[in-house]
């Protein structure tokens, strides 16, 4: 009999929590893309966002030029790293004076 293995992986709440922390930046925060400060989607945010929890950036080219910055996946996160990046983000937020909806 195989024992299941146990994961110790981000839980629904903290992914939740998640969304909407990048989705309030997301509406509020101007990033500067292609030379231009724009809004960016929740996506484009996560993917900063876990690249900074990591202390560095992975730049790959892209197909037809330019570039691609390479995060880490979130589904893959332990509960801790999660807290962690949870925590980055409120810390930038608060930095860019973001707004908090309600959570």
């Amino acid at each position: 009999m195989k024992i299941p293995e146990v994961t110790d992986t981000r839980t629904t709440e903290q992914n939740s929590l998640m969304w909407a922390l990048l989705n309030d930046i997301a509406s509020q925060v101007k990033w500067p893309v292609d030379g231009k400060e724009q809004l960016i989607s929740p996506d484009d945010w996560k993917h900063i966002m876990t690249a900074g929890l990591r202390k560095n950036q992975r730049v790959a080219a892209g197909i037809e030029g330019g570039f691609v910055i390479l995060g880490q996946y979130t589904h893959k996160m332990k509960k801790a790293e999660m807290a962690e990046l949870i925590e980055l983000i409120q810390a930038f937020g608060a930095e860019k004076s973001v707004v908090w909806s309600d959570q």
